[in-house]
């Protein structure tokens, strides 16, 4: 399947394949004739000696310094060096791919001013499997991700590293750039007036970062719901905090949502039908779950919203206006349209974390696993059973709380205070990835203990629940004896993020909403 780029239809779900299945990329003919119009119309302005920030000028506090015809050919080139800044590992191949199909879809409106053959290396190299090598940490998430997005910009002057990989998949050989394009059969370029500012200037890492987490955030969520179905019902949960009736009166669409699934995965559980001595009313970490994670449901949606907005809009600075010939310089690089709402999704996923260690806690805690053996052990005293790992879970947890303060708040002034207001949009999307790396530990090992207290209980469970246990069981034993842990724990955070578990239970009670 070729995915193509036109500036409006780019979703969340096209990006992954693009991202992380290399699906092929296109650029719209329309977006292409767009893009030849606004070079035009920026070469007559350059004729004229029209005033361009970035085109005729310095950048930033050198904004009033203008360049002559001589300047003006060789500025992109030192702009480009003086912007490949950034510093630490080279970031995720996933993440790059994405953000070179974020820039080629900001291009395709035809706003930017570049040269069409800038747009047309960009999907090349996407195609024939060069990824720029991008150090992850530099920018602060305003005027764009300008350190990462030069050094992949590197690679349209035959400079710069790659990764190159031609048939796909993970992992490449990091090459020069030159060989690597050589090795694809990728002319380059080269930039000329604007090139190279239009292939910097908007937050590309950043919205493609968090266009994948959320992705990520969205499978996650189901997957909690899961978990807490387990833990629900191996606790001889009321089922009345889960009628959807309640929430409806409430009124908030995700703890509806979320309400509606647990339900759908208790199906046929003797839970459901009386049979079962249950409380009159649970603790609030059983009967909040759907209000909880119904609000992260919530605030991910939010910002699923405001990540495609800015998949598909213009950000550049300045922006070209071919129809009405104008220039416009502004802000629309600024990241935190999107690092706002990713810091509350990041939080969300903090929040649905520390409620399923509270559970967790339930089914170790002999005072409150309703009958269930002290830690899940089989010789409670002999063996300690899942004592420690509570202390695992407790470890990620705090991490997730320190990396839950916002970063879209923690501007720091730059460029001689001429950028003295920045997003740190760039933060948001790292920590979120090391949050969503926690929270894959986190309910790995709720499952593992729901699991395992299922196993204690002689009744008939629900469809998903028991497909869950089914599949959890194929890769962790029971605990009959102790054992080493770490191996399990591990094994239960990878079958978590590859969303094993949510696939093998949508085969078995539908699509989970």
């Amino acid at each position: 399947m070729t995915i193509t780029l036109d500036g409006s239809s780019l979703t969340i779900e096209k990006l992954v394949a693009i991202a992380r299945d290399h699906e092929n990329v296109q650029l719209a003919p329309e977006a292409l004739e767009r893009i030849k119009v606004c070079r035009a119309m920026l070469e007559e302005k350059l004729a004229r000696k029209e005033v361009m920030y970035g085109t005729n000028t310095g950048i930033g506090e050198f904004s009033e310094t203008m360049l002559n015809d001589e300047q003006v050919k060789e500025f992109q080139k030192y702009l480009i060096y003086n912007h490949a800044a950034g510093i630490g590992e080279p970031a995720p191949i996933e993440y790059v791919r994405a953000a070179l199909a974020g820039r080629i879809n900001v291009h395709a409106h035809g706003n930017s001013g570049c040269r069409p053959e800038i747009t047309l290396t960009l999907v090349e190299m996407l195609n024939k499997g060069v990824t720029p090598v991008v150090c992850q940490k530099g920018s602060v998430g305003a005027s764009g991700d300008l350190a990462p997005m030069a050094q992949a910009a590197l690679l349209l002057m035959g400079e710069g590293e790659a990764f190159y990989n031609p048939v796909g998949g993970a992992g490449g050989e990091r090459l020069p750039g030159a060989e690597a394009m050589q090795r694809a059969g990728i002319p380059v370029p080269g930039l000329q007036a604007r090139d190279g500012l239009a292939a910097i200037n908007g937050s590309n890492l950043l919205t493609a970062m968090s266009a994948l987490h959320i992705y990520d955030m969205e499978r996650f969520i189901k997957q909690a719901e899961i978990a807490a179905a387990m833990t629900i019902e191996a606790l001889l949960g009321n089922l009345k905090p889960y009628n959807t009736k309640l929430h409806e009166l409430r009124g908030f669409r995700g703890a509806v949502t979320s309400a509606k699934n647990i339900m759908k995965l208790l199906e046929g559980s003797d839970l459901t039908t009386g049979k079962m001595k249950t409380k009159v009313q649970d603790a609030y970490s059983m009967r909040s779950t759907p209000q909880v994670i119904g609000a992260a449901r919530d605030a991910i949606a939010y910002a699923r919203a405001q990540v495609e907005i800015e998949l598909n809009g213009v950000g550049d600075n300045p922006i070209f206006v071919p129809e009405l010939k104008l220039t416009l310089t502004g802000a629309n690089f600024q990241g935190t349209p999107v690092s706002l709402p990713m810091d509350m999704a990041g939080i969300a996923i903090t929040m649905v974390c520390v409620l399923s260690e509270r559970r967790m806690n339930r089914l170790t805690n002999p005072a409150l696993s309703q009958g269930l053996p002290d830690f899940l052990a089989h010789e409670p005293g002999f063996y300690s059973g899942m004592m420690l790992s509570q202390y695992t879970a407790d470890h990620l947890i705090v991490e997730q709380k320190i990396l839950s303060a916002p970063a879209s708040i923690q501007s720091i002034p730059a460029a001689a205070d001429q950028e003295d207001f920045v997003s740190m949009g760039l933060n948001t999307a790292l920590k979120n990835g090391q949050i969503l790396d926690n929270a894959y530990g986190v309910l790995g090992i709720e499952f593992m203990a729901a699991a395992q207290a299922l196993d204690f209980r002689e009744f008939h469970p629900g469809k998903g629940t028991q497909c869950a246990r089914g599949v959890i069981r194929k890769h962790v034993e029971h605990l009959h004896v102790d054992r080493p842990l770490y191996n399990d724990h591990n094994t239960m955070k990878e079958l978590v993020k590859r969303g094993e578990i949510l696939t093998e239970v949508e085969k078995v009670v539908g699509p989970l909403d």
